[in-house]
């Protein structure tokens, strides 16, 4: 089968967080094919192993199965596929088998660990997390996220998710009682007035506290009224979040605050083998290198802290493409991407001075 054949199948498999079981089948079956020992862990992430299993380092590509829905019809225009997970993030994880399998024959001194997580979409990430629980830390690993060929991701940031509820007797709208909404409105330009605050001065986005309004309904039950509403705030480097939350919790002044998601940020170092090896994979195939910040976040986050070891994220696509109905990939980038990849794995296989 070949490399834009293999992109397609995973890509016409439906996979929304929760429901990857079919995808993560078709991935290990796939994976054996190519002479991986692959399998599921105990939450469904799919596992596949390739190298001498007796080998000194590890080097673990971590990407994910899952997508966001709608699911959107997959079709071929030119050279472009079109498709949920073509770019967020199917893509990577087709260009991590596919080079992992291509640098087999000259694993000595290493062995690959392609990993297709189950829900990174989640807010839980409930498969980087059971990896964290029940792996030992690799030597390094690469995330699975698009970045673009040439591109490398040091760091993502941080999220924090808070749901927020209210509720009070009903009464007339020219009562003196502020209603719901007015009390969760308030509450919302509290969070605001605290963003601005503290991002006075301070540059790029990635270092600046940036709040988002998700949902907001209000709620008529009855002799009761209310409000709910969901924040999603993403977190800087050096934002305390335990000090955040309970400034959330002042704010609410007795509504319901819980917090659903929480992943702090995170960057990765330069100075590494890993960094190294990818940057001369991507000269080599003709390509200029840019190191990037991303202001969302991956699988990075969980893993990044737990395993402290070398650690970018990569892959082909443009992330302005994530989640939106017009995701696409580029097959020439996607198959750049695979050799840059293998060169890169070829480049950290040799072995070094004890």
């Amino acid at each position: 089968m070949n490399e834009i054949n293999f992109l397609h199948d995973l890509v016409s498999i439906p996979s929304p967080s929760g429901e990857e079981d079919a995808v993560g089948k078709h991935l290990v079956g796939e994976m054996t094919a190519r002479g991986f020992r692959a399998y599921r862990d105990g939450v469904g992430n799919a596992i596949g192993v390739i190298g001498d299993p007796q080998a000194q380092r590890e080097i673990m590509l971590l990407g994910h199965m899952d997508t966001v829905t709608p699911d959107l019809p997959v079709r071929r225009q030119e050279n472009l596929l079109y498709g949920r997970g073509t770019v967020d993030a199917k893509g990577a994880l087709a260009t991590f088998v596919l080079a992992a399998t291509r640098a087999a024959p000259k694993l000595n001194d290493a062995r690959v660990v392609v990993v297709g997580a189950v829900e990174e979409e989640d807010p839980r990430g409930r498969g980087a997390h059971h990896l964290v629980e029940t792996m030992e830390p690799p030597d390094c690993v690469i995330i699975g996220e698009p970045s673009t060929w040439e591109g490398i991701t040091m760091g993502y940031k941080g999220i924090l998710s808070v749901d927020y509820r209210w509720m009070q007797a009903g009464g007339h709208s020219a009562g003196q009682i502020p209603g719901p909404a007015e009390k969760a409105v308030t509450f919302w330009n509290q969070v605001m007035n605290y963003a601005e605050t503290y991002n006075h001065g301070r540059e790029g986005h990635f270092n600046t506290l940036d709040p988002a309004l998700r949902d907001f309904h209000t709620i008529n039950d009855g002799p009761e009224e209310g409000v709910e509403m969901n924040l999603v705030l993403r977190l800087p480097p050096k934002l305390d979040a335990a000090d955040l939350r309970q400034k959330l919790l002042d704010w609410g002044e007795g509504a319901k605050l819980s917090f659903s998601g929480y992943e702090p940020s995170y960057r990765s170092e330069k100075n590494t083998p890993l960094v190294r090896a990818l940057l001369r994979a991507i000269r080599t195939e003709g390509g200029r290198p840019r190191f990037k910040l991303k202001t969302g976040t991956s699988d990075m986050n969980v893993v990044g802290a737990a395993w402290d070891c070398p650690m970018v994220a990569y892959g082909p696509g443009d992330s302005v493409l994530d989640h939106t109905p017009d995701e696409h990939i580029d097959v020439r980038e996607f198959k750049r991407s695979i050799s840059v990849l293998t060169r890169a794995l070829e480049i950290l296989n040799v072995k070094r001075d004890a």
